[in-house]
């Protein structure tokens, strides 16, 4: 098991807040174990720069593991560099043709670290909401006409994607999708909010939109929930939304937010994330909006599980059956194995999970449209 409070966390810790290293850290350190952990938890290039600052630090690592860690962060400057080109020509060219996109998730978020290129990012993720969803398309592939397609433009799908030159573009329809539509309607509302009033970030020269700060903190918190629900979080995301938080701070409609997870019952997960905000990576408590040390055993677990890889859905062993009734049936039952495992960290959403189960469940079982199959 991963002792995260003693070692992995109070690196990235160190590394996010730009403070010393304890000595404690150094001396115990086993970089051939944890830098690999790192990497694959999406914080190397964070990471990395200040164990090189750190003499002691970078004439104890090997040469193969100096390489391994300069490779990473030189590729994550490349892409970077990449990745702005791409998303100047695809902001440029939207806004051109009268088109408003707001900038979601990697590059305006990446600017909130302390550089950068500490945070890698690999997708330009662009909303550009249903009314605006089908010509923001067609602007994309007149803009990168030798581009892959791999999405259908459809009405159901959460976004359209292209891959240009090697980038990928996801232009969103909406930024997130919810399986029960009570939950839809009401994230619906918010999102038209909160897309509705941004706020402009400058990007190297790039004046971009990013959603307003309340919103921005629910979505971010969202997308990695979303993660923990099906693929597994990981540590970056929660150094994203410690630094929006930290970013914003003052600016945050606690009341609104407070109101908005409620109504998405997303109230026990978010404050899982808040006592890990503050306890794993040094968010002060007074900018982790609704924060509570009373779910403490909750909150160890889901990091212990997301560090180890744990964080996946459960898949049947066994076959999904031909028969349309009998395949319902083992689907369902395999979303509620996994409302099981969700129980572990918040019993609350657990139960929120099995109620849009059975409601999905029954609406797709009677859907007269077959794409529900």
């Amino acid at each position: 098991m991963i002792k995260k409070e003693n070692f992995y966390t109070s690196v990235i810790r160190a590394a996010l807040w730009g403070q010393k290293l304890p000595e404690t850290t150094v001396r115990e350190a086993d970089w051939e174990r944890y830098i690999p952990l790192w990497a694959a938890q999406g914080v190397g290039p964070l990471v990395f720069p200040m164990l090189f600052a750190h003499n002691e630090i970078a004439e104890a690592f090997t040469p193969a593991l100096r390489m391994q860690m300069k490779m990473i962060c030189a590729q994550t400057i490349q892409q970077h560099t990449r990745l702005h080109y791409t998303l100047e020509q695809a902001w440029q060219a939207l806004t051109k043709a009268s088109i408003r996109p707001v900038l979601i998730k990697g590059a305006g978020l990446a600017a909130l670290y302390p550089d950068s290129t500490y945070r890698a990012w690999g997708d330009i993720d662009l909303f550009v909401g249903k009314d605006q969803y089908h010509p923001a398309c067609a602007v994309m592939r007149d803009t990168f006409p030798t581009a892959l397609k791999f999405d259908e433009e459809l009405d159901h799908y959460k976004h359209y994607n292209l891959i240009a030159d090697g980038i990928s573009i996801e232009v969103h329809r909406v930024s997130v999708a919810l399986s029960h539509p009570r939950d839809e309607r009401r994230y619906q509302a918010m999102e038209k909010a909160g897309m509705s009033q941004c706020k402009r970030l400058d990007l190297k020269g790039l004046e971009v939109n990013v959603p307003e700060p309340t919103f921005n903190a629910l979505f971010v918190f969202l997308h990695s929930w979303e993660h923990v629900l099906s693929a597994g979080a990981n540590i970056r995301q929660l150094c994203d939304l410690a630094l929006l938080l930290h970013h914003y701070n003052g600016q945050i409609d606690r009341t609104r937010l407070a109101k908005d997870l409620r109504a998405l019952r997303l109230l026990e997960p978010w404050r899982i994330y808040m006592y890990l905000l503050v306890h794993e990576l040094g968010l002060p408590e007074s900018e982790a909006p609704l924060y509570t040390p009373m779910v403490a055993k909750q909150a160890e677990l889901l990091l212990t599980d997301m560090l180890e890889g744990h964080l996946i859905a459960p898949k049947s062993q066994t076959p999904a059956p031909h028969n349309r009734f009998a395949r319902k049936l083992h689907t369902m039952r395999e979303r509620m194995a996994n409302a099981r495992r969700i129980g572990a960290y918040s019993p609350a959403y657990a139960r929120h999970m099995r109620a849009s189960i059975i409601h999905s469940g029954l609406k797709r079982l009677f859907a007269k449209d077959r794409h529900w199959e």
